[in-house]
C-alpha cells in the first residue's frame, strides 16, 4: 500500500515485523492504520468497530488454546481462565510488550492520561486483532504470534491464583453456567480503627449465598467474597 505519509507506512511495517509477521502478508493496511487511530483523532474513522471484532477474536483464540492445552478441564474453569486471559489488564500488558502505544494516533491529552492507559491499550490491542483477522477472514495473521502470549498467561494464572481477579472470574463463570450475574451485598462493620473502616461482603446467586469476605474497602470485601465463592463452586455446575 502507498501511504500518503511514508513515515506512517514505515511505522506500521515495523509493528508487523515486531509481531513476527511478514510485511508481504495479506494485510489490509488501511484497517491496520484505522486500528491505531484513537477517536480523538477522528470521530468517524477510528478503532472502535475493529475493537468490537477484536474482542471476539481474542476470546475465540483463548478458548481454542485452553481446549488444546487443558482438554480435561471443566467448562467453569475454562470460563474463569479465559476471563483473566483476556482482561483489560492482560491485553494492556500484551500491548505494552510490543510498544503498541507509540504507533497509536491520539490527542496529546489522551497520551498524558495515565488513568485511562490500561483501557486504551487493551482497546487498541483488540482493534489490531480485528484488523488482522478481517484482512484474511481467518486467524492466519493472529494465531502465529498470539498463541505463545495466551499460553504463557494461562499457565501464569494457573500457577499463581493470587493474581486472579476473582470477581471477573466468578462473573464469567456464572454467566457461562446460568446466564446470570452474581449479586454482592455489602455492609460496613465495626472496626478497631476508625480511619480504616471494614466492610463485609456476601455474594449471592439464585437465592443462595456463595461466599463472604471482609476488606478495608467495599471492593476488597467483594473480591474476598468472590474468591471464597470461586474456590467453592468453580468446578461444580449445580448451585
Amino acid at each position: 500500500m502507498n501511504f500518503k505519509d511514508p513515515r506512517r507506512g514505515k511505522q506500521l511495517r515495523m509493528l508487523i515485523q515486531k509481531l513476527g509477521l511478514s510485511d508481504t502478508s495479506q494485510i489490509n493496511w488501511s484497517w491496520l492504520d484505522l486500528a491505531l487511530t484513537h477517536p480523538t483523532i477522528s470521530r468517524e474513522n477510528n478503532y472502535q468497530q475493529l475493537e468490537f471484532v477484536g474482542d471476539s477474536v481474542v476470546r475465540l483464540a483463548a478458548a481454542e488454546i485452553l481446549l488444546e492445552i487443558h482438554p480435561n478441564e471443566s467448562v467453569g474453569e475454562f470460563a474463569a481462565l479465559r476471563s483473566m486471559m483476556v482482561s483489560d489488564r492482560t491485553l494492556a500488558q500484551f500491548a505494552e510488550s510490543f510498544g503498541l502505544e507509540r504507533y497509536l494516533l491520539m490527542a496529546d491529552h489522551v497520551a498524558k492520561d495515565e488513568v485511562g492507559k490500561i483501557s486504551r491499550l487493551a482497546d487498541t490491542f483488540e482493534a489490531v486483532l480485528g484488523a488482522l483477522y478481517l484482512s484474511t477472514q481467518t486467524m492466519s495473521l493472529v494465531r502465529p504470534w498470539l498463541d505463545d502470549l495466551l499460553k504463557a498467561k494461562a499457565e501464569e494464572i494457573r500457577q499463581d491464583p493470587a493474581r486472579q481477579n476473582y470477581k471477573d472470574a466468578l462473573q464469567e463463570w456464572t454467566q457461562a453456567q446460568y446466564k446470570l450475574l452474581p449479586e454482592y451485598r455489602v455492609q460496613q462493620v465495626d472496626s478497631i480503627s476508625i480511619s480504616q473502616p471494614s466492610f463485609l461482603a456476601e455474594v449471592w446467586l439464585i437465592d443462595r449465598k456463595l461466599g463472604s469476605g471482609q476488606g478495608r474497602s467495599k471492593k476488597m470485601a467483594e473480591q474476598a467474597a468472590a474468591q471464597e465463592a470461586f474456590s467453592k463452586f468453580v468446578n461444580i455446575c449445580d448451585i
